[in-house]
């Protein structure tokens, strides 16, 4: 089985990736890790602010690992940002029976309510070096784009409404 889990920026991907990978043991791989070793190592010229541009560059990679994983029998959580909103076109319906996709986003309540709560939760599990991009204002526009993206091609959304804990629960169940 491979997990996706996606969703904004800030939502608890990596959180919830991590409490996969210590529930069910399985390995987790960071799309995150993937872009910044890419981008350090110079293979590309893009920049950790070119999001367009790094889901068109990596998502083909990050694709044939996740055929790979299937086609080994593998398990694997696969966890970031870079998975287009019309992923499913990948993959054959072969692939498809052995994926399980999660999508995280945010109601503008929760973000005004939470706000402080979500900046503080940043780093938990990766440090980030910058984080004063993420304002109210932008964590509600990369939520809208991503229930709007995702549910225009049929995905279901995880979204958290009152308590992170509470929503992502039956994820884990």
């Amino acid at each position: 089985m491979v997990i996706i889990i996606t969703g904004a920026s800030h939502v608890g991907k990596t959180i919830l990736a991590q409490r996969m990978l210590e529930k069910y043991k399985y390995p987790y791989f960071s799309i995150d890790h993937l872009k910044m070793g890419l981008i350090r190592s110079g293979i590309t010229d893009l920049t950790p602010e070119d999001d367009d541009e790094l889901t068109d560059y990596l998502w083909p990679i990050v694709r044939e690992i996740i055929k790979t994983a299937i086609e080994n029998e593998q398990n694997l959580i696969v966890e970031g940002c870079y998975i287009p909103f019309d992923w499913r076109d990948s993959f054959d319906e072969q692939y498809l029976q052995s994926i399980r996709f999660i999508c995280l986003a945010m109601s503008d309540e929760y973000i005004d309510t939470h706000f402080e709560e979500i900046k503080s939760h940043g780093s938990d599990i990766e440090t980030r070096l910058d984080d004063s991009y993420c304002t109210v204002e932008q964590l509600k526009q990369d939520n809208h784009q991503v229930i709007d993206g995702y549910k225009s091609n049929g995905e279901k959304i995880t979204l958290i409404t009152e308590s992170y804990e509470d929503s992502i629960k039956h994820v884990l169940d």
